[in-house]
């Protein structure tokens, strides 16, 4: 073992200590709505915790590997200790020593800035890679195959599409239909091309990594919905309902969207007011949804409403129908049933994530067939249950587009302080730019470690606290990431000619979407934390 390596794991081991030492706390008193706060940070350290294990499980494959460990576990470190002063006693430590105590040194060595000097030159000589990826010869072919497309088909619009708040271009739907990414997650035996590997959701996560680090509202999130709907249809749909619609999901022959989210329920999803009415040989749809991205161009809309008419019955009265519909361009559309229903949307103007728009959807009479609810009469009251199982894809989905954009910004950072003079000097030999770098590297391979193990964690059926942890970590990192390079390229990072002021705004999206952070935090990772769910990734436990 390198020094860096011993110093690194007597840190994490140190860490994952006090973090157990808090979830004892949580389970004595768990979150509520009269105690966040605390809830809140133990959360969220556990989850900079859990990355720092995934990391350091890397770190004997090289000497960079084991450094980037240390940095982060030292960041991760001093994060802790800020969120612990002055409220020692409310996470369940005695308020004179922890674990961590033992290790400041450890700590001290990991933030020191010789140390991160020697990171940030390895950050440099290799172009803003942060460390090797270690995938398959397999899955390395599948990452070099879609930032080829990337770069040639995404990156050259990504500016003008979020510019004018275009359209995704035709190119680029069409081009991965045909590279079957919207087929990655669906079983084979319906058109896709899930086997039941190890791998098989790391497979997703390579390809949405590279989309996203090219841009992520034109071409990085055109994976999400397929995920979704792909995921419920399969775990909830009828053998015939499986039939319909997956192969014409996997083949991207239709496209999708999730209406869930409500102008008064966004995470509140059991409160919803859309209502479902049986007549006949229909359901009558009535209600306002919102933030459906996508919601124009799709052929499906997966749609959560009220099929029992008490609304005491709260998230079991709930059930999710898929709506078919044409495919509209543009920022609004509308269908008008020969009955008088009718269906419409209209773009929600928005700081980042353009290309895919995000839609205000009302549906006034709106007949949907009744072979169109999720799984029948088995179906009925289901799906909210359904809804965040499908969820649990998309959380893992969310964060590996957070670390492609995350590595985007890092590459830009790293290419524009290259270049750039500052009194007469390369900004990258001012000792805190490469601070910066070697910070925003560590950050990167720890989101990317865990979104790795996190993927064969879900494949394997044990990763509902490992996906919302690293959704929260990641998503949160990327906004930090991105706004430090924006940082290093001065005022042209806020020039919106130049793609990391697009990063910025993009990014800043990740942590309100698909699970927003407070939410995860409390009513997902704060619980399982309380009920002794594991933080290591030995056994890993959305919105």
């Amino acid at each position: 073992m390198t020094t860096a390596l011993v110093r690194a794991t007597e840190l994490v081991e140190a860490l994952e200590e006090v973090v157990g030492q808090a979830s004892a706390r949580l389970a004595v008193a768990p979150a509520s709505d009269d105690d966040q706060t605390v809830p809140y940070d133990i959360a969220s350290v556990s989850s900079a915790v859990a990355a720092a294990r995934h990391l350091l499980d890397l770190g004997p494959h090289s000497e960079a590997e084991a450094d980037l460990a240390l940095l982060f576990a030292a960041d991760t470190a001093a994060d802790l200790a800020g969120r612990t002063a002055g409220r020692e006693a409310l996470w369940g430590l005695d308020g004179t020593t922890t674990a961590l105590d033992a290790v400041a040194e450890h700590v001290a060595a990991g933030r020191a800035p010789a140390f991160l000097d020697t990171v940030a030159e390895r950050v440099l000589a290799a172009g803003g890679e942060a460390a090797p990826r270690h995938l398959s010869d397999e899955l390395q072919l599948v990452r070099s195959t879609f930032r080829d497309f990337a770069e040639a088909k995404v990156k050259p619009v990504a500016d003008a599409i979020h510019a004018g708040d275009a359209d995704i271009p035709d190119a680029i739907v069409d081009g991965l239909s045909e590279m079957g990414c919207f087929g990655l997650s669906i079983p084979a035996e319906y058109g896709g091309f899930a086997e039941g590997g190890a791998d098989e959701l790391l497979s997703m996560v390579v390809v949405t990594e590279e989309l996203s680090r090219a841009s992520l509202g034109a071409a990085g999130s055109l994976i999400t919905r397929p995920e979704i709907i792909g995921t419920a249809i399969t775990r909830g749909g009828t053998e015939e309902q499986r039939r319909r619609w997956l192969p014409l999901i996997a083949t991207g022959e239709k496209l999708c969207a999730v209406a869930v989210t409500e102008p008064n329920h966004g995470s509140d999803v059991g409160g919803i007011t859309t209502t479902a009415v049986r007549d006949g040989e229909d359901w009558v749809l009535n209600g306002v949804k919102t933030w459906c991205t996508f919601a124009g161009r799709a052929n499906y809309l997966l749609v959560l409403a009220r099929s029992h008419p008490d609304r005491a019955a709260g998230h079991r009265g709930l059930s999710l129908f898929v709506v078919e519909k044409p495919s509209f361009p543009g920022h609004e559309w509308e269908v008008t049933q020969d009955g008088g229903g009718s269906a419409s949307g209209r773009a929600i103007r928005t700081l980042g994530y353009r290309g895919m728009h995000s839609y205000e959807v009302t549906f006034d009479g709106f007949r949907v067939p009744a072979d169109n609810l999720i799984g029948l009469d088995e179906g009925l009251g289901r799906g909210f249950y359904l809804q965040m199982q499908a969820f649990a894809n998309a959380r893992l989905q969310t964060a590996a587009r957070a670390v492609g954009v995350m590595q985007s910004a890092l590459e830009l950072a790293v290419d524009h302080a290259r270049q750039r003079p500052v009194f007469g000097h390369p900004l990258t030999s001012f000792q805190l730019t490469r601070t910066k770098l070697a910070r925003m590297a560590a950050h990167i391979a720890a989101c990317r470690a865990f979104t790795a193990t996190a993927a064969r964690a879900i494949t394997a059926g044990e990763g509902a606290l490992a996906a919302a942890q690293v959704k929260q970590l990641a998503c949160r990192a990327a906004e930090w990431v991105t706004r430090e390079a924006q940082q290093l390229h001065g005022g042209y990072g806020y020039a919106e000619e130049y793609a990391v002021s697009r990063l910025f705004v993009d990014a800043r999206v990740l942590s309100i979407f698909e699970g927003a952070d407070e939410v995860l935090a409390l009513r997902v990772i704060a619980r399982q934390l309380a009920k002794g769910g594991d933080v290591e990734h030995s056994n890993p436990l959305r919105t």
